[in-house]
């Protein structure tokens, strides 16, 4: 909104080192650097934050990202999501917005946190915002592939694992994949800590549903830049081998 002040916008990297599907993956080397080191490095390329760190209860994560004078803090080893690791943040850093810059994101664009950012310049009421993309229809199936549908207001309906909405018709109707990006401010943090895991949360194991469930909107905002989420073997092969041609490219 023209006339308001700036928005502070803190940016926090979430790095549990203990990953289910891909062990330690925030350390993994990625083009001769650790994974955390080109989020972190790709995070900081975005004008709309005012500050980034990582925040980890490994204090292996603290010691790598020390050796590239990447900020760290930690942060409790008891928290299940990074957004009570964010939580525990906001307790001692003052932000207007807390942007959840996931750890395994190295793909990331200034572009992605200016539209994660913008509900709340445009929508001062915004509490938490996040982004889809367009979905492939080889990936509507595909259970590892988080889809999302929005009001025509661009408020979220449901986030489900699940392809909708179903096309009973078959008229081709779009889907969105849901980009796992988040930004907040700190009432919607202290509601969803306070908050008990809720039942579609605890059924899709998705924990944004605590907000819809919970009566805290979701603002969603589409993209056009396409990421690759870092959870397998190949999808740190497939990370790589991009970054490979993008640097044969330039050079």
């Amino acid at each position: 909104m023209s006339g308001s002040p700036p928005l502070r916008v803190l940016g926090v990297i979430p790095a549990r080192l203990q990953s289910t599907r891909l062990p330690r993956k925030v350390l993994r080397d990625l083009a001769g650097k650790p994974l955390i080191v080109h989020v972190y490095e790709a995070a900081r390329r975005a004008p709309d934050l005012a500050d980034l760190l990582v925040a980890t209860d490994s204090q292996e994560v603290v010691d790598a990202c020390a050796k590239f004078g990447i900020p760290t803090t930690m942060t409790s080893a008891g928290h299940p999501t990074g957004t009570d690791r964010i939580w525990e943040v906001a307790q001692t850093r003052a932000a207007d917005v807390y942007v959840n810059v996931q750890g395994d994101e190295p793909l990331l664009t200034p572009e992605h946190i200016r539209l994660l950012v913008s509900p709340f310049r445009d929508r001062p009421a915004t509490q938490v915002s996040t982004l889809k993309i367009r979905l492939a229809p080889e990936e509507a199936a595909n259970p590892n592939v988080n889809k999302v549908v929005c009001g025509a207001d661009g408020r979220a309906l449901y986030f489900s694992k699940y392809p909708i909405p179903y096309d009973r018709d078959g008229i081709g109707v779009a889907r969105f994949k849901h980009q796992g990006f988040y930004a907040y401010r700190k009432p919607a943090l202290e509601a969803f800590h306070r908050l008990a895991q809720s039942p579609l949360e605890l059924t899709e194991k998705l924990e944004q549903l605590r907000f819809l469930e919970n009566g805290i909107d979701v603002v969603v905002v589409e993209t056009t830049e396409p990421t690759i989420g870092v959870d397998t073997e190949a999808d740190l092969q497939a990370v790589a081998a991009l970054m490979a041609e993008r640097s044969r490219r330039i050079g």
